[in-house]
């Protein structure tokens, strides 16, 4: 009899890693690139959800996953929107056609400095809403023997459901830290996870870092 294939399956620790998506400067910060030229007021009502959606609940749960995977021993990687050039001329069609772009090397893709990585922790700059479109993510997962994938960050609706879809038919298991991402609505966020809930299975960072310290007790 063959076994039955599951999606609702515990991290492997040694074969699972951390992804955190585009928490970086030019996104999750209000003097970010993405927000440049807009007033403060602007930013209230356009964005004002979002950041206290960020600060109050998503960077805290980011910090408390990394640390979790780092005691772990799970590898934390990140991606940043950052192009290859100073003027972006290497970036994707949706990116221009959106405006989205964090020069080579800027300030703007920097990782944020509250997550900031370790030494030897993995940086991919990208420039799609997918890092598996145009990065060499899913050559450096096999590499370093990933089959489980955890995915946080930013935004819900965009970049998280974008990679996630991705390294599921990539034949990863995917995990997504439902309150370690944030969007600009709650109805974004929320639909989001709906939609999504047929490719990756979904928990909270409370549920995960539970089943990371479990798994990795010494």
């Amino acid at each position: 009899m063959t076994e039955a294939l599951s999606r609702e399956v515990e991290i492997d620790p040694r074969h699972t890693a951390l992804l955190i998506v585009d928490v970086q400067n030019y996104t999750a910060r209000r003097d970010g690139g993405e927000y440049r030229g807009l007033t403060e007021p602007e930013i209230e009502e356009r964005f004002g959800y979002f950041f206290r959606t960020f600060a109050a609940t998503t960077l805290p749960n980011l910090q408390r996953l990394q640390a979790a995977c780092r005691n772990g021993g799970i590898e934390v990687l990140y991606t940043v929107i950052e192009s290859l050039t100073r003027d972006g001329r290497d970036r994707g069609l949706d990116y221009k056609i959106s405006g989205l772009h964090a020069p080579k090397g800027s300030w703007d893709a920097q990782v944020l400095e509250a997550i900031r990585p370790g030494e030897d922790e993995i940086v991919i700059p990208k420039t799609s809403s997918s890092p598996f479109i145009s990065t060499n993510i899913d050559y450096v997962l096999r590499n370093l023997g990933v089959r489980s994938l955890i995915i946080a960050g930013l935004l819900t609706d965009q970049c998280i459901d974008s990679a996630a879809r991705d390294a599921c038919d990539l034949g990863y298991l995917v995990t997504i830290a439902t309150d370690a991402c944030a969007t600009h609505s709650v109805e974004r966020h929320e639909s989001a996870l709906r939609n999504n809930r047929g490719y990756a299975r979904q928990r909270t960072t409370a549920e995960l870092v539970a089943e990371i310290e479990r798994l990795t007790a010494s």
